[in-house]
């Protein structure tokens, strides 16, 4: 609704005072965050550009983006209109060359996505090598993906293209794609563990490692509810902000960790650890893409979603 009316908004402007360029500008600045950076994506000198910011301030009667650090931090007003003024040039290139084929070859394209730690690691290294051979022209942005409220909100605002990961919620204005399910294994020291198998008492009484993004302990949690069938309870002795973290932490020690199976893989050599099958049946989640149907009008976003897609396909089981 909020993008319906700044729509009308837009529409009811004096439209002989708004140099089309000018939003070509406020996107380039929406998605840079950078005057200089911004200039060079749409071919224009710096002053150039801190000219059209300026024209934008007076258009719009907002600051639009302010100085943060190194870059430019949009205002409210900028994300509210971000969605709006995204999908009007869409259409308008789309209505300029309705016929043009996309060839990802000769693209020149940035997406920006945000990704779980799970994305990061697992998904995110096959998207960039299919990239690297198949679009070289089509940069890459990940951001990252720790309250998936505020992602979805930023998708649906088109400040973000895509999200990638696992426990994401639904929006009745956004597509959900399956990539892949990912199930569950027990990360141990290779030096120490001697048995490829693992009791129930033993997985209970080891002190657990465990990763939790939003901090605390992260109890109580499914695993907590399936050891309480059992009349068991486990002890979490060393709770980690990152997933990266926890084999690290596992080697070397009497830890045992829990997590999902192809992020431990990838560490079996690199932090000495030893993978073995959990001792109870821990439910697998779904690895998902999700995105807006702006993707429908956008032929550079259709074909990196089929190319995440495909990358998917490589890493089901």
């Amino acid at each position: 609704m909020k993008s319906i009316i700044l729509i009308s908004i837009i529409a009811t402007m004096n439209l002989s005072a708004v140099d089309l360029n000018l939003l070509v500008a406020f996107e380039a600045l929406m998605e840079e965050r950078h005057v200089t950076r911004a200039a060079e994506r749409i071919g224009l000198a710096q002053p150039s550009m801190s000219s059209a910011l300026r024209r934008l301030r007076a258009l719009f009667a907002d600051e639009l983006f302010l100085r943060a650090g190194a870059g430019m931090q949009p205002t409210e007003k900028a994300l509210a209109l971000a969605g709006p003024i995204g999908e009007a040039l869409r259409q308008i290139r789309s209505a300029l060359v309705p016929d043009q084929g996309f060839d990802p070859a000769i693209a020149r394209r940035r997406i920006t996505i945000a990704a779980t730690d799970y994305g990061d690691l697992v998904v995110v290294p096959e998207l960039t090598r299919l990239l690297r051979v198949e679009a070289p022209g089509i940069d890459l942005a990940v951001r990252p993906l720790t309250d998936a409220t505020v992602a979805l909100a930023k998708l649906e605002r088109g400040e973000l293209d895509a999200l990638i990961g696992g426990h994401l919620p639904d929006s009745p204005r956004c597509v959900r794609h399956r990539l892949f399910e990912e199930r569950f294994v027990c990360a141990r020291d290779a030096r120490t563990n001697r048995s490829e198998r693992l009791s129930l008492e033993d997985y209970a009484t080891l002190p657990h490692a465990l990763f939790s993004a939003a901090g605390g302990d992260g109890l109580p949690s499914v695993i907590d509810a399936l050891l309480a069938r059992h009349g068991l309870k486990r002890r979490v002795a060393v709770t980690l902000a990152h997933v990266v973290a926890v084999p690290f932490a596992v080697a070397g020690t009497d830890l045992i960790a829990t997590m999902s199976e192809r992020i431990a893989r990838r560490f079996t050599d690199l932090a000495d650890i030893a993978v073995v099958a959990p001792p109870i049946d821990i439910p697998a989640f779904a690895i998902d893409l999700i995105h807006t149907s702006r993707a429908a009008q956008d032929p550079a976003l259709r074909w990196f979603l089929d190319a995440a897609d495909r990358c998917a396909r490589r890493l089901r089981y």
